[in-house]
């Protein structure tokens, strides 16, 4: 029995659930070059899309407390990832921003994520890849409200 003959009529939040869930840890598998955990590779996604950012706004953002922010942010220190460095309008306030070598981080682990998907999607047949083109539109749609 697939997957989708295991979803009921009536349940359909619960069955998206599961099947977004089932996608996202599949997806997470796929990691670049570094093998970072998942915290800390948002952690770095973030600062690749938004620019330096202080530890208490990463932590904010991450939707972690900040100690555990420190632990993250240090960890990428030490591989070289991020960089610690003084604020232009505050000599008191650390900044963190990401390096040359956590943007391609960033970037290898997109890649290779949008491979493994992109041959997921291969297996389908049209009408199946239509479905989800128009099931994508409706996904971001149901994020906006």
């Amino acid at each position: 029995m697939s997957v989708a003959d295991q979803c009921l009529p009536g349940s359909l939040g619960s069955d998206l659930r599961v099947a977004t869930g089932r996608l996202q840890r599949s997806l997470r598998q796929q990691r670049g070059a570094a093998d970072l955990p998942e915290g800390q590779f948002t952690t770095l996604a973030a600062l690749h899309r938004h620019g330096p950012m202080t530890p208490g706004a990463l932590a904010d953002h991450e939707r972690v407390r900040p100690p555990s922010m420190t632990k993250i942010v240090n960890q990428l220190v030490e591989q070289g990832l991020v960089a610690k460095t003084g604020s232009e309008s505050d000599k008191r306030q650390v900044l963190v921003e990401i390096t040359d070598a956590g943007s391609r981080e960033v970037l290898e682990t997109r890649r290779r994520r949008d491979t493994w998907l992109t041959g997921r999607l291969e297996t389908l047949d049209p009408a199946e890849r239509q479905l989800l083109d128009e099931s994508c539109k409706i996904l971001l749609k149901l994020m906006e409200t």
